[in-house]
C-alpha cells in the first residue's frame, strides 16, 4: 500500500527537505506507524519504484531490520539532532540463551540495495562494554547523508562488497569504528575519535582497487585523546585512503598500524593525499605506507571508485546522487 502524502519540510542545516513521501511515523501516533520496522514491513517486497518514508523527531528505541526484499526504501527524519534510532545489543550480551555477536549487535541492519538515509541519528547506546555496532550495511548502491552514527567499538560496519556513500555525516567511536569489507567513500564527514585506539579496520577483498576512500573529511578527538592510529589491517589486503583531509593532533605520526602482523605491510595499502592539520605528517609515516602521486589521486573519482563491471548506478531517491556522472 502506498499512502501518496505530500510532507513539507523546512531545509535547513540538518532538517529534512520538501518532497514527496509515503509513509509517515510518529511515535505520537500520529502518522501511518509509530515504528520505523512497521513501516518497513508495510511496503511490498521487491518492489521497483522507491518509497519514501519520513520520521518524525523522537527517540526510536527499536532494533531495525531493511531486509533484502525491501529494496528502493528511502528513509528521511525530520531532524538529524532529533530522530533518533537507538538499541543496547553488543557482544557479548546475552539474551536468553544466545549471546550476541558483532555481526548481530546492530541498532539498523540495511540488507536491501538502493536504500538511502537522510537527517538520522543511528545509535549504539550500550556503552564501552564490547563490541557495539550502530549500523550494519550489506547491501549494494547505499546512500547516508546528513547522519549520524554513534557508538564505541565497532560503531560502523560496512560489511559485504557493496558500493555505499557517506555524504555530510557525523561518525563517533573509540575502536575499529569504521570497519568492513565494502567499498565506501565517506565526503565532507567528521570523524570523532573517543579513545586512543584505531578509527578504521578495513578488510577488502583481494583484487578490489579500492576499500575506504574518506574525502575532505575532518578527523578530531575528545579531550586527553592523543595517541590514535588512521587504521590497522583486519584482514591482509585492506585498503584505506585519506585524501584532502584534516587530521588532529591526535592522530600519531605513524599513522598506520599492521595489527601485530608484518606480513600485512606486504599486502594492504594505506595512502593520503594532501593531509593538512597538526595530524598531517608525510614525512613520520610508516614507510609501508603510500603519499599518492597527483597521477594517482586522479584516480580516486566517484566514478571509478563505484564502477564495477561497466554496470552504472541508477539515479535514486531525493537529492538524487549518480557516482557514475
Amino acid at each position: 500500500m502506498r499512502f501518496l502524502l505530500i510532507c513539507w519540510f523546512v531545509h535547513f542545516g540538518f532538517f529534512a527537505t520538501a518532497a514527496q513521501c509515503d509513509i509517515i511515523v510518529d511515535p505520537d501516533g500520529t502518522g501511518n506507524f509509530k515504528t520505523i520496522q512497521g513501516a518497513i514491513n508495510s511496503i511490498p517486497d521487491n518492489q521497483s519504484a522507491r518509497t519514501t518514508i519520513f520520521v518524525k523527531n523522537g527517540i526510536y528505541k527499536e532494533k531495525v531490520i531493511l531486509s533484502s526484499s525491501k529494496i528502493n526504501v528511502s528513509l528521511i527524519g525530520e531532524n538529524a539532532m532529533q530522530t533518533i534510532i537507538t538499541y543496547d545489543d553488543y557482544n557479548p550480551k546475552i539474551k536468553g540463551k544466545d549471546t550476541i555477536t558483532t555481526w548481530n549487535s546492530f541498532t539498523f541492519s540495511v540488507e536491501a540495495e538502493g536504500f538511502i538515509a537522510e537527517n538520522i541519528t543511528f545509535e549504539n547506546s550500550a556503552g564501552r562494554v564490547g563490541q557495539g555496532v550502530a549500523l550494519h550495511v550489506n547491501a549494494d548502491r547505499v546512500i547516508f547523508r546528513n547522519c549520524r552514527f554513534l557508538g564505541n567499538q565497532d560503531t560502523l560496519f560496512a560489511n559485504g562488497i557493496g558500493r555505499l556513500y557517506f555524504s555530510d555525516c557525523y561518525i563517533e567511536g573509540t575502536t575499529d569504528f569504521i570497519f568492513g569489507s565494502a567499498i565506501v567513500l565517506f565526503e565532507n564527514c567528521h570523524i570523532y575519535s573517543k579513545h586512543n585506539s584505531y578509527i578504521t579496520a578495513a578488510s577488502t577483498p583481494n583484487g578490489n582497487p579500492y576499500g575506504f576512500v574518506f574525502k575532505k573529511c575532518t578527523l578530531t578527538a575528545d579531550t586527553g585523546v592523543h595517541k590514535v592510529y588512521l587504521g590497522r589491517p583486519w584482514r591482509a589486503y585492506a585498503k584505506t585512503v585519506f585524501i584532502d583531509c584534516t587530521l588532529g593532533q591526535h592522530i600519531l605520526p605513524g599513522g598506520w598500524d599492521n595489527w601485530k602482523s608484518p606480513d600485512k605491510e606486504k599486502t594492504s595499502y594505506y595512502a593520503e593525499d594532501q593531509s593538512k592539520g597538526p595530524g598531517a605528517n608525510p614525512e613520520g609515516r610508516v614507510v609501508w605506507s603510500h603519499q599518492l602521486t597527483e597521477v594517482e589521486a586522479q584516480a580516486y573519482t566517484p566514478k571509478q571508485i563505484f564502477a564495477r563491471n561497466s554496470v552504472p548506478i541508477p539515479v535514486v531517491g531525493l537529492g538524487a546522487w549518480d557516482p557514475m556522472k
